[in-house]
């Protein structure tokens, strides 16, 4: 309750304020214009009508940048409490089982049970550890590598995989592939963090199992075009545009079910953009589900 409480508070402030100013420069600006024109002082009303004018629009202005400026401390405060969650849960598990260990004399059979569970706990911590790492030097991501022309559809078949793992779900029962045979010049670690955040956001927002489609085909102007096609709730058409923002996840940490740190498809936005290409989200036609669809330069056979 008290971050949505913080939430609608520090929206209202700044809009209520900025809404008030509006109103009483134009109130102003309207009376000045009355006046000026019934004494017939063209010029001095048309200074004034600029000044005014001017004034409105830096009031807007001002409006417009203290919105953002609130949302993105709201997706800050977000992300603090998402990474904060997402830290200490594995931490917390890892404990209570090594001290399981310690205490009690377990079997083989549970033993092994135990480590399998704190190996996934683990990997749990190194991917969230990564995509924190990974926002803090995109500019310098794979720039040790040279760019060659690389095929998609190992690299697909490969981020679908290890997203598999991350998430414990059977790869061959939860993705479908239709390759068309494609090439894109980039580095190979661009395009493994790309591809490997789509695939891990469409199968943890995907349906009950989740359900994904990647598809490769010819794009337009020498592009080639790479869907990622979940079967989960969608994205919401006013959100389609700032789901790709940093920190960004819709509701607040009180309100998602879905664990995450809002880092992924920003992640994905950045490379892409980098490689000169476009990240867009669009419904299903098929039924409901998300169509994240990546155009890079490239070329198909």
């Amino acid at each position: 309750m008290s971050t949505a409480l913080r939430t609608r508070t520090s929206l209202h402030l700044p809009i209520t304020l900025s809404v008030v100013l509006i109103v009483l420069n134009t109130t102003l600006m309207v009376s000045w214009i009355v006046l000026l024109a019934q004494s017939t002082l063209w010029g001095t009303l048309v200074v004034g009508i600029v000044v005014f004018a001017m004034i409105l629009a830096g009031l807007s202005f001002y409006m417009i940048l203290m919105i953002k400026e609130v949302r993105l401390n709201q997706r800050q405060a977000n992300f603090v409490d998402s990474v904060t969650h997402e830290l200490k849960s594995p931490i917390a598990t890892l404990k209570l089982y090594l001290q399981t260990l310690e205490m009690r004399e377990l079997s083989a059979e549970r033993r092994g049970e135990f480590y399998r569970t704190m190996s996934r706990e683990l990997e749990r911590l190194d991917h969230l550890i990564t995509q924190l790492l990974e926002v803090g030097r995109l500019d310098a991501i794979g720039e040790e590598e040279d760019a060659e022309d690389l095929p998609l559809e190992p690299i697909l078949r490969s981020c679908a995989a290890a997203a598999c793992a991350y998430h414990q779900v059977e790869f061959d029962e939860i993705v479908e592939f239709d390759l068309k045979p494609a090439w894109v010049r980039s580095r190979g670690l661009v395009l493994e963090l790309i591809f490997r955040n789509l695939l891990d956001n469409a199968i943890k927002y995907g349906g009950e199992p989740p359900r994904v489609q990647v598809q490769v085909t010819s794009g337009d102007r020498g592009h080639v075009s790479i869907r990622v096609i979940d079967n989960g709730a969608g994205v919401p058409p006013e959100l389609r545009k700032r789901i790709f923002g940093l920190f960004f996840r819709g509701g607040t940490e009180l309100t998602r079910r879905r664990k995450g740190t809002g880092l992924g498809l920003y992640i994905a936005h950045t490379l892409v953009r980098k490689l000169k290409g476009r990240i867009s989200v669009h419904d299903r036609t098929d039924g409901p589900g998300s169509v994240f669809e990546v155009d890079l330069p490239g070329r198909t056979g």
